[in-house]
């Protein structure tokens, strides 16, 4: 779906410690940003993983980013939590490019219209930080057709 939204104005910290500043983090000309809320999420972003690097291979204006959005009550566990998180990929280009959103989950559903936080959401971002399109859910080869052309019309 085609959206009018600017991606809101974040604090992340990516899984090796930088603090970053969203959506002026992100470097591409068109940016994935795949927003989990529920540790169960994991698997339908990686869903998206193998598709997102065939298609950044050849594009490199792409960029793509998890963002796992994780309430309130967990911030005192946030070194704990990323640590964790770190400990299990160890691959740096992905403790690069996931970025931890802690605090209020709001912040980031209301200036997005997410109503349901029981799927992932994916936003196109472009480089102004607009977001583009916007879709949910693990891959399927319709919402993939639905990103790519979204990708190209940028």
């Amino acid at each position: 779906m085609t959206t009018d939204l600017a991606f809101p104005k974040l604090n992340a910290r990516d899984l090796e410690g930088l603090d970053v500043s969203l959506p002026a983090a992100f470097r591409g000309e068109r940016n994935v940003v795949i927003v989990a809320f529920q540790r169960r999420h994991q698997t339908l972003v990686d869903s998206w993983i193998s598709w997102l690097e065939e298609r950044a291979a050849t594009d490199p204006g792409l960029r793509f980013y998890e963002l796992p959005t994780i309430g309130r009550l967990w911030v005192p566990a946030r070194n704990m939590i990323n640590g964790g998180m770190a400990a299990a990929i160890k691959d740096r280009v992905i403790l690069q490019r996931t970025l931890t959103v802690y605090g209020d989950v709001r912040r980031v559903t209301k200036p997005l219209g997410i109503k349901n936080r029981s799927n992932i959401v994916l936003c196109l971002v472009d480089a102004a930080g607009m977001v583009q399109w916007m879709g949910e859910g693990g891959f399927s080869r319709e919402t993939a057709l639905e990103l790519a052309a979204a990708l190209d019309a940028i």
